[in-house]
């Protein structure tokens, strides 16, 4: 059995869509960081994405850290990066309802569609628990790779996957045995808020 311990990267604060854009976190709140801490399991493995918001939240967790995941960013939103939901609602209306109302193959102009996300979050994951059979692995990611996972685990659609809520420095936890995934809880918070 492999266990997957999913956690949200630290705020941004931005107003728009950071998908790709290399913002830090804010990890000032140390209460909400030391209960996370306290929760994660000892002498795991620890990966996160390549952008350092992952990176920075990542370097807290103690544990043997793994080389950074590309594969582990969040969704690209090409030209929509940065902008907020009314400038992509004015820019591209009709586009941006179906690409939340329907998500799948559709994309935001030079961003990725929620489909090639799901693929290339599925094939790093796949490849990391392969090469660390039976591991606990700590996972510094973003929520629509959180979500993917969640996805995959469930067995739900898109549309209900984008229902769930992913805080920032909130916990998942995803075991996967022969091949089955299990999600054993979802976005369990240690800030003020839980």
């Amino acid at each position: 059995m492999s266990r997957w311990w999913w956690i949200r990267h630290g705020p941004t604060h931005a107003k728009g869509m950071v998908g790709w854009t290399d913002l830090p976190a804010d990890l000032s709140d140390s209460g909400t960081i030391e209960r996370l801490l306290a929760e994660l399991p000892e002498q795991a493995l620890v990966v996160s994405s390549d952008l350092k918001r992952a990176v920075a939240t990542a370097d807290l967790i103690p544990g043997t850290r793994l080389p950074h995941e590309a594969g582990l960013r969040e969704i690209g939103f090409g030209d929509w990066e940065q902008l907020t939901a009314d400038e992509i609602s004015a820019r591209d209306g009709t586009l941006a309802r179906r690409f939340w109302e329907q998500p799948g193959d559709i994309a935001p102009p030079g961003g990725e569609s929620w489909n090639m996300l799901c693929r290339r979050t599925a094939e790093a994951v796949d490849r990391l628990t392969l090469l660390h059979p039976g591991r606990d692995i700590i996972c510094v990611a973003h929520f629509g790779v959180i979500l993917s996972e969640l996805q995959r685990a469930n067995g739900k659609s898109a549309t209900e996957a984008f229902s769930q809520p992913v805080a920032p420095l909130s916990l998942f936890r995803i075991d996967i045995v022969d091949g089955q995934r299990r999600c054993l809880f979802a976005n369990r918070r240690f800030d003020h808020k839980s």
